[in-house]
């Protein structure tokens, strides 16, 4: 089969780029946040900030199936032509995301209950946490229905759209931050205003961007949207991918709940480290949804061949990415840890780990690009189970050589868990392929 227009390296790089820039911006938020709070003179305001949107950042991650599972329901729908399926695919995701985010408001107090109870704080900061918390709380809605958006455009290649709304969302949270905060003096409360009104607003300007969908009447033709055998479907594939992301957050929360236990400079030195991760992974991620997108449309079109040429083009490109990444980590790594820490002993403790970011930077690409390819293809059950595995494993390593070797164990383990992950997925890929035979 010839190369077509369809698998161009321009096509990838149309779908990736907006993704990696939208990704970047994230990060840019909470610098804001934390710099206008710390802008009132005191520890507390700061702390309240960070401690709150870390609360609702792991809860609204584990919704994160919202988005991959949309995009590869939605990639095949489109590949098949069923435009329709399309559209009542979106409008089950916003509905599943309404839905959980109600039930977030209806239980608020038992999360910000438990939340305490796992990360308690001062009581002045938990005051100021809970006033936060209580106000953010009814932007989850708008939050959890966004990753369904996400996903269509994502699949429906619109990822301009994707990184048009993520800098809305962020500019307009950035702007009313400095208004509510430094002008009207509104303090911690100010920034949980300026975010709830970002998401609602960010909430009607995707489904705005998402019209072609509600273009003709497949979004509310509720026969197909309530399918019993539709449903099931897009339960089991979001269901197993809610369990990989369990599993993934908890060998993230226990890699720094570890870290903790090794003392204040090796903390500091892992946290300034797994920035350079999170860069990374946003790198990364761009060329892993241009994967699902195209990888989706294959399976969609029972094409195995495009399926092949499509997972191979975007990951030749994210590990060409990832060598440029690493080799700016090894030379421009210590500079960026002194221009994050001033203390000698956190330098020196960052430094001494930092061939595990340059060597981690490569070694991800294939765990990224098998999760994009089998999320196009739904294969959810083998990402479930190998992620789960690899989290066994990891925490075994962790539990018995982090006694031993320290740190040193502990980044090994991380390794590992991202080797496996890759190596687990390879195993299951022929299987994938042949399943995709089988349709054709």
């Amino acid at each position: 089969m010839a190369d077509t227009p369809a698998l161009s390296d321009r096509r990838i790089l149309k779908i990736a780029i907006p993704i990696v820039l939208a990704n970047l911006s994230v990060p840019i938020l909470g610098v804001v946040d934390t710099g206008v709070v710390g802008q009132l003179g005191e520890a507390a305001p700061i702390g309240a900030v960070g401690l709150g949107a870390i609360i609702l950042a792991s809860i609204y991650w584990i919704f994160g199936f919202l988005r991959m599972g949309t995009t590869g329901l939605v990639a095949q729908a489109t590949g098949a032509g069923d435009l329709a399926e399309s559209g009542a695919i979106l409008t089950r995701g916003i509905m599943i995301g309404l839905a959980a985010g109600l039930v977030m408001v209806a239980g608020q107090v038992g999360i910000t209950w438990a939340a305490f109870r796992i990360a308690p704080a001062s009581p002045e900061v938990e005051a100021l946490a809970r006033d936060y918390l209580a106000i953010r709380i009814w932007g989850a809605p708008a939050t959890i229905a966004l990753y369904a958006i996400n996903g269509w455009l994502i699949a429906t290649e619109r990822t301009r759209s994707v990184l048009g709304l993520q800098l809305w969302m962020n500019g307009l949270n950035i702007a009313l931050d400095l208004w509510f905060v430094l002008g009207l003096g509104w303090g911690v409360q100010g920034v949980a205003i300026a975010t709830l009104i970002s998401e609602m607003t960010a909430l009607a300007l995707g489904l705005w961007l998402c019209r072609a969908a509600f273009a003709g009447a497949q979004w509310r033709d509720w026969p197909r949207v309530f399918d019993r055998a539709r449903l099931k479907r897009m339960w089991v594939v979001n269901s197993d991918i809610m369990l990989r992301t369990i599993a993934l957050q908890a060998a993230m929360t226990g890699f720094l709940f570890v870290s903790a236990g090794f003392g204040d400079v090796t903390l500091a030195a892992n946290q300034i480290l797994w920035q350079f991760m999170l860069l990374t992974a946003y790198a990364l991620d761009g060329f892993a949804f241009a994967a699902e997108a195209l990888v989706g449309k294959a399976v969609g079109a029972k094409s195995l061949t495009m399926m092949r040429r499509a997972g191979l083009r975007a990951s030749g490109w994210a590990l060409g990415l990832s060598l440029v990444m690493a080799l700016g980590f090894l030379v421009l790594g210590p500079l960026v840890i002194d221009l994050m820490a001033t203390d000698v002993a956190v330098r020196a403790a960052a430094r001494d780990y930092l061939p595990f970011v340059v060597v981690l930077t490569v070694l991800g690409v294939a765990c990224y690009m098998l999760d994009g390819i089998f999320i196009g293809a739904t294969g959810t059950r083998e990402m479930r189970n190998t992620v789960i595995l690899s989290v066994a494993i990891y925490f075994a390593v962790i539990w018995a050589l982090v006694p031993v070797y320290g740190n040193v164990a502990l980044w090994s383990a991380f390794a590992l868990l991202n080797v496996l992950r890759g190596v687990f997925l390879w195993l299951f890929y022929p299987g994938l392929e042949r399943r995709v035979a089988a349709a054709q």
